[in-house]
């Protein structure tokens, strides 16, 4: 009877966490920053992806804030993936060439040394062992994920550090000291500028640690039968994201289902296919200040 008490319990808890947008406590294992710098700008970031994360306790109607929370984020993890695949078109220009120059050498140790993929530099399996890291993760698990990590963006870490998903940091001042850190822990919350590199951390910590090696497979699978990120899917390889396991996995998923962020992905799809990507993503935001910030569209 107790264990099936304990079993209503939690399900209860999940209930009233997708409904009402609180967040379940969680206890991650490392989920890891990206210190590193940027390695390759292949575009110019828009004024908007380095502005500061709104106040999202201001919206006291839940779906207000949760319909505020996703599309502010959104554009960003649209053009944070863009950058993911501009490096990978370049990557596959590599892979095509005959004889690689000097520069093309110095980039791919660049980006081997970035997600931490050993071998031969310019060698067949180095890059191919990069075309594997280097592909996009679904918009609908970076946004359920940054709202179950954030609290829909109103965690201490996320307000003071801009960390959407709770990645943490090593090096003394680099982010800020968890309240209940174990004596002799050294790891910190990282803090970065704005919430966009946040989003770019996430996506790097994901295509290089050791424990995401199953989401990277799944990921290479659906592109290979012509399918798009699927974030229902990658979430099967989160497992080392939380102590909690197959259970957050769970927890991931039912925010998916339940907020319908599947749609985000196919959007996501659409405006990867868009002549004017960039020019989309700004009427976008755009059109978000004018709806909370209560900014002029033009």
């Amino acid at each position: 009877m107790p264990r099936i008490v304990l079993v209503a319990g939690l399900i209860l808890l999940l209930v009233v966490s997708l409904i009402t947008g609180w967040s379940i406590g969680r206890w991650q294992l490392h989920p890891e920053a990206d210190t590193a710098p940027e390695v390759v700008a292949m575009v110019e970031l828009p004024d908007w992806a380095n502005t500061p994360l709104p106040d999202f306790s201001q919206y006291q109607v839940i779906d207000e804030r949760k319909e505020a929370f996703f599309d502010y984020l959104f554009p960003r993890i649209v053009l944070a993936n863009k950058a993911v695949l501009d490096l990978r078109e370049h990557l596959r220009g590599l892979q095509a060439k005959d004889e690689l120059t000097a520069q093309d050498l110095e980039w791919l140790q660049s980006q081997a040394d970035r997600l931490r993929v050993p071998g031969e530099n310019g060698s067949n399996e180095q890059m191919k062992a990069l075309a594997l890291r280097l592909d996009v993760v679904a918009p609908s698990l970076m946004l359920a994920q940054a709202a179950n990590e954030s609290s829909w963006g109103t965690s201490r870490f996320a307000t003071r550090g801009n960390n959407l998903f709770g990645q943490w940091c090593w090096t003394e001042g680099c982010g800020h000291v968890p309240e209940r850190r174990p004596d002799g822990a050294r790891h910190e919350v990282a803090h970065y500028d704005y919430p966009y590199r946040s989003i770019r951390s996430y996506i790097a910590n994901l295509n290089r640690h050791e424990a995401y090696g199953e989401l990277r497979d799944v990921r290479a699978g659906q592109r290979q039968a012509g399918d798009g990120a699927d974030g229902l899917q990658l979430a099967e390889g989160l497992e080392s994201y939380s102590e909690r396991g197959t259970a957050y996995v769970r927890e991931i998923q039912a925010m998916i289902n339940f907020n319908q962020l599947s749609d985000y992905d196919a959007e996501f799809r659409r405006l990867l296919a868009s002549d004017d990507l960039m020019a989309e993503l700004d009427a976008r935001v755009a059109d978000y200040e004018a709806r909370f910030n209560g900014a002029d569209p033009d």
